[in-house]
Parts: structure tokens; C-alpha cells; sequence
């Protein structure tokens, strides 16, 4: 696997500034070969655990945008204030994620843009509501869409984090990542803005599936992405369920490792305690995998380390380390 620092010499060797240096949105186009910090780089060195660090959701509003992102996604848009506040509040009450979209390649795309509502439902049945916009207000029908219960049938969309106006590494790894899936699954694929996790870049998430992959490559993306859409989820880069807290996911990885990959829905977590810093998780399994796991997890702090490439202050994230799994 090439490291971000080599493929950013690699670029200047040549004489190009940088990969991205056609994004508008590309602030680091022109970075000097001395600035070696990546995020992603120092992750993979120190071997931090990927498991359990995926973010909580089950509502993802998608809008598709085809100029430069902000930093802070959706809301830095030049758009009709009232229009914004009204998406933004709609979204808050439903608990939804905002996330900017758009296919990979050339931006200059003939048509009207897309959004989406998407929704995982407890009972494992996915629904989504899809839409077009020229004008700001066209934006306001995701607010109604929030609303109604969507409808079922359609593919999963796979999301590729290319945010580089957010953290560097999200669009050092996300790019490569996001061209490759588009090849393989043309209408399947959107590069999106922020999605948490740069140091775990590529990021990957499948919705309204709710799983978060990471620390992708050219190479892990299509095999990782082929197995999900098969119906078979390996641990080795997953970071996480999206409707289960970090130690739930850590434990549904230590099952999915132990045991083999399996569905997004043949596992179900039933029964969660807490005593200080010790988790205990039962998790029930349809055939042919155990019908229960009993799994323990202790839960600290990694040591300080400077966790994304825009935050130079050091900070540790939590980890939860397996202390014994068996199947009842």
C-alpha cells in the first residue's frame, strides 16, 4: 500500500502539484513536499483500532453539489437562508445527517442535481425518497420527505468521503477510492462531504445500510464493497453500525471476526450492561451462525496523538479491547 507521504513526493517528482489540483474545492493543491503529516499515515503506523468508531445515524439527507465544498459542508452554501434554516431544522428533528454529494470525475454535469432522504429502520428495512433541484427553493420538499416513511426497493448508495476542505487525507485516499467504485458501480457511487474519521481514511459508508468501512484502498475498496453487496460483511475494515453505540460495534467486529462475515441483519445485539469500564454484550445470530455470543470488552484511552491533520493539538480517542468472546 503506497503511503499518503510517497504518493505526495511521487506527485512532485513529476512536477505536478498535487492529484487534486483541478478541485476547486482543493485547498492543499499546491502543498509543499515538506508537509508530511497525514492523519491517515500516522493511524495506520500506530495500528489504532478501526472497530467501534463509526457515527451513530439512521437518517441521511444526501444533496448533490457540484461546485467547491466549505468546510462545513451544507451549511457554508451560498443558498436562501430560509431555505437552509428550514432543511436544517427539519433535519435536526429527525435526527437525519446533512451530507453534500456528487459523482466522481468532471463536475460539469448536464441536468438537475438530486437529493435524498434515506432511512434505516429498526426492523432492517431500508427506505428512500429521491428528488431534483435547480433552484433553492426546490430544496424545501426535503423537509415533507423527513416526513414520510420513503419507499422500499431501491440499491444501497455507497458514499465515498472526498472532503478535503475538512481533512486532506479524506481526499488523498477518498479520490482513488471514489473513481474505482464509480467504474465498478456507476450508479451506485457518490464522493460526500464529511462523514467523521479522517484518520481512517478511505471512508466508506454504505446507507441507508448504516455501515461505516475504513482505512480503504484502491484494491480493499471493490473486494470490501463486493462482499457487502453479497451479503457478507468481514470485520477487517469495518468501523461500525451506525444504529449501535462504539462498544456495540466493536463487539458485532469481534463476532464478525471470530466467526466469519455475514449479513448486515444476521446479527442482532440484545442485551448491553456497563460496569465502569467493562462491557458485557450478548449477541443473538440467525442460522447457520451461533445463535448466541457472549462478549466482554474493557474500555480506555489510547495514548495522545494528533488524531486528524487540520487539529494540531493532541488528543486520545477511546478504545474498546476484547477481553473474551465464546459462543453459548
Amino acid at each position: 500500500m503506497i503511503s499518503a507521504s510517497n504518493l505526495l513526493k511521487d506527485c512532485c517528482a513529476r512536477g505536478s502539484s498535487f492529484p487534486l489540483n483541478n478541485d476547486p474545492d482543493s485547498e492543499f493543491a499546491t502543498v509543499a513536499a515538506t508537509e508530511r503529516f497525514f492523519c491517515s499515515e500516522g493511524a495506520r503506523l500506530r495500528g489504532d483500532p478501526i472497530a467501534g468508531t463509526g457515527s451513530h445515524g439512521l437518517v441521511w439527507v444526501l444533496i448533490e453539489y457540484r461546485g467547491g465544498w466549505p468546510l462545513n459542508g451544507f451549511e457554508g452554501l451560498d443558498l436562501d437562508p430560509e431555505i437552509k434554516a428550514l432543511v436544517l431544522s427539519a433535519a435536526k428533528a429527525a435526527r437525519a445527517r446533512v451530507l453534500l454529494v456528487r459523482r466522481p470525475g468532471p463536475r460539469r454535469r448536464e441536468g438537475q442535481s438530486h437529493w435524498a432522504v434515506l432511512q434505516h429502520e429498526d426492523s432492517g428495512a431500508y427506505r428512500q425518497h429521491w428528488g431534483t433541484w435547480g433552484k433553492d427553493g426546490d430544496l424545501a420538499e426535503i423537509a415533507r420527505a423527513l416526513s414520510l416513511p420513503g419507499t422500499l426497493g431501491y440499491p444501497p448508495v455507497i458514499l465515498v468521503c472526498t472532503h478535503s476542505q475538512h481533512d486532506q487525507c479524506c481526499a488523498v485516499w477518498g479520490r482513488p477510492v471514489g473513481r474505482v467504485l464509480s467504474e465498478r458501480w456507476p450508479e451506485l457511487v457518490w464522493e460526500c462531504s464529511h462523514v467523521g474519521g479522517d484518520r481512517f481514511a478511505a471512508n466508506v459508508v454504505v446507507a441507508p445500510d448504516g455501515v461505516y468501512y475504513g482505512n480503504l484502498d484502491v484494491d480493499s475498496s471493490v473486494a470490501t464493497i463486493e462482499e457487502h453487496l453479497a451479503g457478507r460483511i468481514h470485520a477487517e475494515h469495518l468501523r461500525g453500525y451506525t444504529d449501535l453505540v462504539p462498544a456495540q460495534q466493536t463487539a458485532v467486529a469481534a463476532t464478525l471476526s471470530r466467526f466469519g462475515p455475514a449479513g448486515r441483519n444476521d446479527y442482532k445485539v440484545v442485551e448491553t450492561s456497563r460496569n465502569g469500564d467493562h462491557w458485557r454484550i450478548r449477541i443473538t445470530g440467525s442460522p447457520p451462525h451461533p445463535a448466541r455470543i457472549d462478549i466482554e470488552l474493557r474500555a480506555h484511552r489510547g495514548p495522545r496523538s494528533r488524531l486528524t491533520c487540520r487539529g494540531p493539538a493532541m488528543s486520545s480517542a477511546m478504545v474498546y479491547e476484547l477481553i473474551s468472546i465464546r459462543a453459548v
